[in-house]
């Protein structure tokens, strides 16, 4: 299958999935959320450290791999002083958050937009958490195309951890909709679109990993380093504050073990 399609079905099908969980459960899911992106953040972390900066730097040096996991790092961070700046945050917040909607800053937005309160507000959320998730799906896409024009092998091992990884986003985005009295068919079909941006970084890896194989080892390194950054920086304080006892350091180990085995399919 061609990795561009693949992405576009992972990306799609993983959050969809999620955004199914929750429409069947209904919108108190904080704490699978919790557990699921744990896991996913355990599993991520095995993909990079095994498979995609292992390669960049078989196909390169430290040197360049070292840079191109800088440049993801500060991608992510790029993406991230959007949302804040969408959500008049003047400075990053550092602090960790009690639920999903205060993560993806969804209610900043709507204090400083004074969109009202109920059902709309929640609408609303819904629909800032999709803006910021679809953003973090570029770099998860863009892991899955430098991959698949490598290997296909490997892109399909990456594609496996990003639709577990979309799992609890789709969950993550559907549950304000929910909320807010949105019909769960409708709310599954806007999950199943927040996932369709992965697609777009599948195409940018794709291109850069074709030049040569330099900008082959960039990807890979741009793709581990943006992806480390949200495993450490996002996922797992994220998924510890949220479900506060020791259950997703326990499913982070899972997560690695799970991806230790997924490399060596």
């Amino acid at each position: 299958m061609n990795i561009i399609l693949l992405s576009l079905l992972v990306g799609i099908a993983g959050m969809g999935f999620g955004g199914l969980i929750t429409a069947v459960l209904g919108g108190k899911t904080d704490k699978m959320v919790s557990i699921f992106l744990a896991l996913a953040g355990g599993v991520m972390t095995s993909i990079v450290l095994l498979e995609l900066i292992p390669e960049a730097m078989e196909y390169s040096n430290v040197w360049i791999t070292t840079i191109g996991v800088v440049a993801g790092v500060l991608m992510v961070l790029v993406l991230h002083s959007v949302i804040d700046k969408i959500s008049s945050k003047s400075k990053p917040q550092a602090k960790m958050h009690e639920t999903y909607a205060e993560y993806f800053h969804a209610n900043d937005i709507i204090k400083a937009k004074d969109y009202g309160t109920g059902k709309n507000k929640m609408i609303r959320s819904g629909v800032i958490m999709m803006v910021a998730i679809a953003l973090h799906n570029i770099p998860e896409g863009l892991a899955m195309g430098a991959a698949g024009q490598h290997d296909m092998e490997l892109g399909i091992t990456i594609a496996i951890m990003i639709a577990l990884h979309n799992i609890p986003e789709g969950m993550a985005v559907a549950a304000p909709f929910i909320s807010g009295g949105v019909s769960k068919p409708k709310t599954v079909m806007l999950t199943f679109l927040t996932g369709a941006t992965t697609v777009v970084g599948a195409v940018i890896g794709v291109l850069i990993a074709g030049i040569s194989y330099t900008t082959l080892a960039l990807s890979f390194a741009i793709a581990g380093g943006a992806m480390l950054y949200v495993v450490f920086g996002e996922i797992l304080p994220q998924s510890i504050v949220t479900n506060k006892d020791r259950v997703p350091a326990v499913f982070a180990l899972v997560g690695v073990i799970a991806g230790m085995l997924i490399t060596q399919i």
